[in-house]
């Protein structure tokens, strides 16, 4: 069939009615995609797929609980109040019991729970092994397209953070999501790295509760809620996909006692850190040759872009001269091993978030051009 002669009607998405899963998936869930939910045990997968299949006619394929657990689950989710009880539960590992199941109850979504756990009797290798995951993902993935039902599948994380299972499942799905968040933390961070159907750099962000996740609509006032006036404390807007979102960075720096000084980092990349330290050395003055220096991003995000270098080198330059930066300050942009200060994509929006939640002072190239302007500018140096 020629592409300019198919006839196909537009993709009614099913809106989910949580905004910040349907900013994720770019509009809503697309009848007949296969989406792969993957994330650290114990963060909440089962409890937010659990929460979205209430809101449909699903089915709920628990492969590593019984029925009575997740009806303990969805009890203490409050979604046994749902009058609408659509929400169909079936403890099942066998792919053929599955995918007759599937097509027998007329369902908008089926949920695997998890995909490691299905197997088929057509192999002979342990539920988990590359050729069972490969080979039920497909048939899955079959069904899908088949009977334009949307399927959820979870996946585990092994221990250097990748999807387990063959490669090939990530390329079979429609869309690759992931959950992060640190275990004691409350915040959850749904982020995608593949999506047919969408963009690929919009987040969305809850609060594990007792009662599930929480939709977090304004994560700038929910990031910065418990910053306090310290060395070493700065605020950075981040850029993820439409929307800006305000979160502090935080350093600490401290005089070591090693031949080879610590450098940590969570939530930013630890080569651009090792740059940035030397960048600040180098460029700025401030020798951290014997000091141990820890970079953190409160809330739990991420942050890939460039644009927090600024951020960052100014917060860890804060806690080496043990020097407060004013809580009413914001800083963006890019900083070059020459130690220039470089302009941020959508400057304009990220300032508007921040004048938003009342900051007033601004560090960017347009008000200084170089490192060192920058962190005397923002420690009030002399020298």
């Amino acid at each position: 069939t020629k592409l300019s002669s198919s006839s196909s009607k537009p993709l009614q998405r099913l809106k989910v009615g949580l905004e910040e899963v349907d900013r994720v998936l770019g509009g809503g869930i697309v009848p007949g995609s296969v989406v792969l939910l993957a994330g650290d045990p114990g963060i909440g997968k089962s409890t937010l797929l659990l929460e979205i299949a209430a809101l449909f006619k699903s089915l709920y394929v628990a492969g590593e609980e019984s029925v009575a657990q997740v009806h303990l689950r969805a009890g203490r989710l409050g979604l046994l109040k749902n009058k609408k009880d659509d929400l169909y539960i079936l403890a099942e590992t066998d792919i053929e019991n599955i995918l007759q199941s599937a097509r027998e109850g007329d369902y908008q979504i089926l949920v695997v729970d998890s995909i490691q756990s299905v197997t088929t009797d057509d192999l002979e290798s342990a539920a988990g092994s590359i050729a069972q995951v490969r080979e039920t993902a497909y048939r899955l993935h079959r069904l899908a397209k088949d009977e334009k039902l949307a399927v959820f599948l979870i996946g585990h994380i092994n221990k250097e953070g990748s999807i387990a299972g063959p490669k090939v499942l990530e390329h079979l799905v429609d869309t690759v999501l992931y959950l992060q968040g640190e275990q004691d933390g409350f915040f959850r961070i749904l982020t995608t790295s593949k999506n047919r159907f969408g963009p690929v750099d919009e987040v969305g962000v809850f609060e594990m509760s007792e009662a599930g996740m929480k939709e977090v609509k304004n994560p700038s006032e929910k990031f910065l809620s418990n910053r306090i006036s310290a060395p070493g404390s700065i605020v950075v807007p981040v850029m993820e996909g439409s929307r800006s979102i305000l979160t502090e960075i935080q350093a600490l720096t401290n005089q070591t006692n090693l031949a080879m000084p610590i450098r940590r980092s969570l939530g930013i990349d630890q080569t651009r850190l090792q740059l940035l330290i030397a960048t600040l050395s180098k460029r700025a003055g401030i020798f951290l040759g014997n000091q141990d220096v820890f970079v953190n991003v409160a809330g739990g995000l991420s942050i890939r872009e460039r644009s927090v270098d600024l951020g960052v080198c100014l917060a860890i330059a804060s806690s080496a001269h043990d020097e407060v930066i004013s809580k009413d300050s914001v800083a963006i942009g890019e900083v070059g091993l020459l130690g220039e200060v470089r302009s941020a994509p959508f400057l304009e929006k990220r300032i508007e978030e921040a004048k938003r939640l009342g900051f007033k002072n601004f560090i960017t190239n347009k008000q200084v051009k170089t490192l060192r302007e920058a962190v005397r500018l923002a420690l009030n140096l002399k020298n």
